[in-house]
């Protein structure tokens, strides 16, 4: 490819869901990007919500990851297309000093105000978490605050809601091995509680879970799928008492390359996963579908040409269709958008997505 198609592919962007896009896949009504020119060279871990207003994005952007010029960047899906980025936050603290920005989270809490949790310091290995909220969409935000020692709020995907009003918020900690644990709180990061950690059972470590529900209110079964850390696949666990204790972790039947993955529970219950369907590398990247949670069929591959596309992160939208973002050779950060009944499915059998 000459230098002039190069742009002019990197410049496309389709302004409306009825766009004619840049897939053959179906089921895809709209790729673009969430912004077309940045003051940072790289980007990663983005994080989608859905507010009262429209949709919005958040993702860290800087000189590289674990740069100390890391910050979290934000933008707001407007009637034109997607806002100007803008840095919200960075990891100055006390005295002058600053550390890199991690995996920002976002999620619509309604009255309650938009919240996005992101993690600050050197490394995982010893980052910690930070609260802000905004009660304007995004448009201003509050003076963050850290969470209390040994809660770091949603590691990478976005809480879910539970019946009796807690958030639940998937995370995991890399200081000592890796290790999930979830984290949850009733009064909107006052206050929290968090379990133990998952049993790994023999597996070499998990971190990063994604939460789906399997039916309706307090009798509902919860799911996380989590990254795995050489294991080559995605590792699960189940719990039967609202997340209150969870079942030891255990190998599903789909690849994971060490990498980020995302699912989200779908309004008619079928689960819906993001994900980098191969064992090693981070293309393609891949959207699957179950009933159950447990048998899983292919959906749309979203990337298939080499280079890395990563850390999904995916929402379904009051309108029904299904919006994901995710790293673009960590340079920009993709938008795609599903019509779910255009979804054509077939079987992965033995692991293989079908040709």
């Amino acid at each position: 490819m000459n230098r002039i198609s190069l742009a002019v592919g990197l410049l496309t962007t389709v302004a409306t869901y009825g766009g004619s896009g840049m897939s053959a896949e179906p089921a895809v009504t709209l790729r673009e990007w969430l912004y077309q020119r940045a003051p940072f060279p790289e980007c990663h871990a983005s994080t989608l919500a859905e507010t009262k207003s429209g949709l919005v994005a958040a993702w860290f952007g800087g000189s590289y990851e674990k740069h100390p010029d890391v910050g979290i960047w934000f933008a707001r899906r407007a009637a034109d297309g997607w806002t100007e980025p803008r840095e919200v936050f960075n990891g100055a603290v006390e005295g002058g000093q600053r550390f890199p920005c991690w995996n920002p989270v976002l999620f619509d809490a309604g009255e309650n105000g938009l919240l996005l949790f992101y993690k600050v310091g050197p490394s995982p290995e010893s980052w910690w978490g930070m609260l802000s909220v905004s009660r304007d969409g995004g448009g201003s935000w509050e003076t963050p605050r850290r969470l209390p020692d040994g809660i770091l709020g949603p590691i990478k995907n976005k809480p879910i809601l539970l019946a009796d009003g807690k958030l639940l918020c998937g995370s995991s900690s890399e200081d000592d091995g890796w290790k999930v644990h979830m984290e949850s709180t009733s009064d909107w990061g006052k206050s929290w509680s968090r379990t133990e950690a998952l049993e790994l059972n023999g597996l070499r470590g998990a971190i990063q879970p994604t939460i789906l529900a399997h039916g309706n209110g307090a009798s509902s079964r919860l799911q996380i799928l989590c990254r795995s850390r050489g294991d080559g696949l995605i590792l699960q666990s189940w719990s039967q008492d609202q997340g209150s204790s969870w079942s030891a972790l255990a190998a599903t039947t789909l690849p994971n390359p060490n990498s980020g993955i995302d699912g989200v529970t779908l309004r008619d219950g079928r689960q819906l996963l993001v994900y980098n369907h191969t064992s090693r590398g981070r293309s393609p990247i891949n959207v699957a579908v179950s009933s159950n949670g447990s048998d899983w069929s292919a959906a749309v591959v979203l990337e298939s040409e080499p280079g890395e596309y990563s850390y999904p992160a995916a929402i379904q939208s009051r309108d029904g269709h299904l919006h994901i973002t995710y790293t673009w050779k960590r340079k920009r950060i993709r938008h795609v958008v599903l019509d779910l009944a255009k979804i054509e499915l077939k079987p992965i059998v033995s692991g293989r997505w079908p040709d």
